[in-house]
């Protein structure tokens, strides 16, 4: 079947996450962060990621802002940064205004155009991933948000891939779904997506039961693949 829905995870994929630690070290306030910051980045989005895989297994579900959070602090204690607590809130505040990548806008006008569904399928609460919508930019060429808090379990667990056809009506084989992680596209592909893969920092393939469709580096090819 053609492509008629192409749906995106959010963080990573979308948002740069690196984004808000790398804003908050260019400011005066923050100069504790200069040397460091791709490091808390680097650790935040490491255990926020953990944290819910944890949550899934151990069935003790909490919403991604509060995983969030937790993974902050983990980050910032890592690195000597727990005391400052202007810091932390710094950081979370930016984490609702997340960039977009740059290509993100025109790809998703570009698909559009082309007559696809888009959305976007993300861990993030719906609060958060608004937020996160709005700041960008780029509710007007997005068709719906799902979020994982409607089913209370986190990726990679069928029933959040389920939630894109009972939302559009449509067969899996009739979705591109499109991740920056790895294990993600590995589980959307074993579910029976067509996925994409975008795969910026160059990592190897993870061993699950099934991989990506796809690999790219960025998100300008998403249009043609949908179409092709």
């Amino acid at each position: 079947m053609p492509i008629t829905t192409c749906v995106f995870d959010a963080y990573g994929t979308l948002f740069d996450v690196a984004a808000a630690a790398r804003q908050a070290a260019s400011e005066p306030d923050h100069t504790a962060l200069a040397d460091v910051w791709p490091q808390v980045a680097e650790h935040w989005r490491t255990k926020q990621l953990q944290y819910t895989w944890l949550r899934a297994v151990t069935r003790d579900h909490t919403d991604f802002w509060q995983v969030t959070q937790d993974g902050l602090d983990w980050a910032l204690e890592k690195l000597g940064l727990a005391g400052d607590a202007a810091m932390r809130e710094r950081l979370l505040a930016l984490y609702w205004e997340l960039q977009a990548y740059p290509e993100v806008p025109d790809m998703l006008a570009a698909l559009k155009a082309n007559g696809m569904n888009t959305a976007i399928l993300s861990n993030g609460s719906p609060d958060m991933l608004n937020g996160a919508v709005q700041s960008a930019g780029i509710e007007e060429v997005l068709d719906t948000t799902l979020s994982v808090e409607s089913v209370g379990i986190f990726k990679p667990d069928a029933r959040v891939y389920d939630l894109v056809g009972q939302h559009f009506g449509c067969e899996k084989s009739e979705v591109l779904f499109v991740s920056s992680n790895g294990w993600d596209a590995c589980a959307a592909a074993a579910y029976g997506f067509e996925t994409a893969w975008v795969n910026r920092a160059g990592e190897p393939v993870d061993r699950l039961v099934a991989a990506p469709n796809h690999h790219l580096t960025d998100l300008t090819g998403i249009p043609k693949i949908a179409s092709a």
